[in-house]
């Protein structure tokens, strides 16, 4: 735990000298989102949208008044974490689900400083974790905790099932970051569901061995969710090609489907250096 941490922090170090250089600014922008709540009545003036007029306070005769809103200062962060079997393609040193756990921690270690309420949800095809938003440094680093010594239950992936559950467990609009291999199908709904309802951060982890494997002949690949061995041709072209083509059409739709509902779309192979990514991120966040 303490070699987690400090990993951790010295991610969140590099990130922060980044920004504040590039940005002059802190990461207060980048987990603010863009939830208003009523602030006070004034006048009605020529030009206000009329949807902005309290009827009820207008029909008492003293005048039109309208409704005036401002930035909720009482933001919510929630991380939405695939934590299933085909996580742990990789390296034993640096798969993909630990390479998810470091990219959830130092945007965790993040957001408590600059957000006012942290919360995670870890999923496979059940829940394996939740931690229900709570303000404070206890909250966020019990979160960090249970990232790290998190161990799966279940091998299977359902993000559509952890995607409604996060729709009915947040009652207000919050910064939704949710992190994943999206290596499932019949999600797309409750993910335009999810863009439409809170400002949502979509970061999508790869290994190169999904997109381009080896040349080493025949051999057996395991599915790790259904426990399954196959023998396949590696060196044959068109199973690589149909590889890269899955890998490249999944992960254009899902860019498309961010781009068109408005959340921020990253993809970050898993053994590459996440910071560079993670402040170019910020910077887009920021503007």
């Amino acid at each position: 735990m303490d070699e987690f941490l400090a990993k951790l922090r010295n991610f969140d170090i590099r990130i922060r000298k980044a920004v504040n250089s590039q940005m002059r600014g802190s990461f207060r922008s980048i987990f603010k989102g863009t939830g208003l709540e009523f602030s006070d009545l004034r006048t009605y003036q020529y030009g206000d949208d009329v949807r902005a007029i309290d009827w009820n306070v207008s029909s008492k005769g003293h005048g039109t008044f309208v409704k005036v809103f401002r930035e909720e200062k009482d933001q919510t962060v929630f991380f939405v974490v695939d934590v299933s079997a085909s996580q742990q393609v990789g390296p034993r040193h640096r798969d993909k689900l630990k390479a998810t756990k470091e990219v959830c921690g130092v945007l965790a270690l993040s957001a408590i400083r600059e957000a006012s309420h942290v919360g995670m949800y870890c999923f496979s095809d059940q829940k394996e974790k939740y931690i229900k938003p709570g303000n404070g440094l206890k909250t966020g680093y019990q979160l960090i905790m249970s990232l790290h010594k998190l161990q799966p239950e279940s091998a299977g992936t359902s993000i559509a099932d952890a995607l409604l559950f996060t729709l009915n467990a947040l009652k207000r609009r919050s910064v939704v970051i949710l992190l994943s291999d999206f290596i499932d199908l019949s999600y797309e709904h409750n993910l335009k569901a999810l863009a439409k309802k809170h400002d949502l951060v979509v970061i999508h982890l790869y290994d190169q061995r999904e997109v381009e494997l080896p040349k080493l002949g025949i051999i057996p690949v395991h599915d790790t969710e259904t426990g399954r061995s196959i023998w396949v041709n590696t060196s044959s072209a068109s199973f690589r090609n149909k590889l890269y083509d899955t890998f490249r059409q999944n992960q254009l739709r899902l860019e498309r489907l961010c781009k068109q509902y408005n959340a921020n779309y990253l993809a970050l192979d898993s053994q590459e250096d996440f910071v560079p990514k993670l402040v170019e991120l910020f910077r887009v966040r920021k503007y």
